[in-house]
């Protein structure tokens, strides 16, 4: 009853950003709050009340004796667990706030098994397939992908990761041991350079929409789309590398002492751990690179697109804006 229900505080919106988008810093904050891997065990009937103390918010009722932390905390909850364009609850797995329980698990199993072919494609399958559902899960929802396109990204991408680690394993043979650890590194930053544009064709073929600063939009843009892509591109790349590039250089070293010997049951749960260290600051860190508000000069644009700005609005729009996605 509205009894029950307050206005939201003056002044408060809870769509605002709370720290600075426009820096490096203020983005890091924001990803690491919207990223943590704890809200992957929050139950599915608090992220439901969250959703609707969101939507309340919006309407500009809350519940009687609502804190603005509460207020913040479901928008934390609301942020990690519903897509951002269409509401809906993403599925666990595709999540950004999974990747570190998800991806610490894969990257330490495709380090530590690295040296037969069998295992090498085993894990990078399992790689490609959990990379499938969050490119799936985190596309821009205004650009509609059909089964057809899911199917022939996937198989796509999954066939350049295998055809890099088997190619390189087999070239690596007779290489410095270090060398065949980073297989897995060269395997997964190609299969990404195949995997994300080819999950996000729609908006390579058809554009994404482009607003000015007042979010009025100005029609769509296929060169601001190849832009945001090649952006998450180089995102993902960036949150693999560390643990895959230095956590090898790591284990080279440890397995070296006795100790490290008489244990060899623990490497793999051990690279499993290292791996979740570098991920928690490496999946914010990663995704903080570039605005997620991404802009491009008017002179970069289609010209046909440039030229009917011009005609609307002269030189007053000297920059488009557009969300380049995850």
């Amino acid at each position: 009853t509205h009894a029950e229900m307050a206005t939201v505080p003056l002044g408060f919106d809870i769509d605002a950003p709370r720290w600075d988008q426009s820096t490096f810093v203020g983005r890091l904050k924001h990803f690491l709050n919207i990223t943590d891997p704890r809200t992957v065990l929050v139950p599915e009937e608090e992220l439901d009340r969250a959703k609707a103390l969101v939507e309340g918010c919006r309407a500009g009722l809350v519940p009687l004796g609502s804190s603005q932390e509460q207020l913040l905390y479901a928008k934390k909850l609301y942020d990690s667990a519903f897509h951002p364009d269409s509401g809906e609850k993403m599925n666990l797995i595709g999540r950004m706030s999974f990747q570190v329980p998800g991806g610490m698990a894969l990257t330490g199993c495709m380090l530590q098994f690295y040296r037969t072919v069998p295992a090498v494609v085993f894990w990078q399958w399992m790689n490609q397939s959990f990379n499938a559902i969050v490119n799936y899960t985190n596309r821009n929802a205004a650009s509609p992908i059909s089964l057809r396109q899911i199917g022939v990204a996937y198989v796509t991408a999954t066939s350049t990761a295998l055809a890099t680690a088997v190619g390189l394993n087999l070239y690596t043979k007779r290489a410095p041991p270090l060398l065949a650890r980073w297989v897995p590194f060269a395997a997964v930053a190609a299969a990404n350079c195949v995997n994300i544009p080819m999950m996000r064709q729609q908006e390579i073929i058809n554009g994404v929409t482009v607003t000015d600063g007042d979010n009025n939009e100005l029609g769509s843009s296929r060169r601001a789309a190849a832009k945001g892509i090649a952006q998450v591109v180089v995102s993902r790349i960036t949150m693999a590398a560390p643990g895959m590039i230095v956590l090898p250089i790591i284990m080279e070293r440890l397995e070296k002492f006795s100790f490290m010997q008489r244990i060899r049951v623990l490497h793999a749960p051990l690279q499993v751990l290292l791996c979740g260290g570098f991920l928690l600051f490496m999946v914010p860190a990663a995704c903080a690179l570039f605005p997620q508000r991404c802009s491009l000069a008017l002179a970069d644009l289609e010209p046909d697109l440039r030229d009917s700005i011009v005609a609307k609005h002269g030189d007053k729009v000297p920059y488009v804006y557009f969300n380049k996605g995850l």
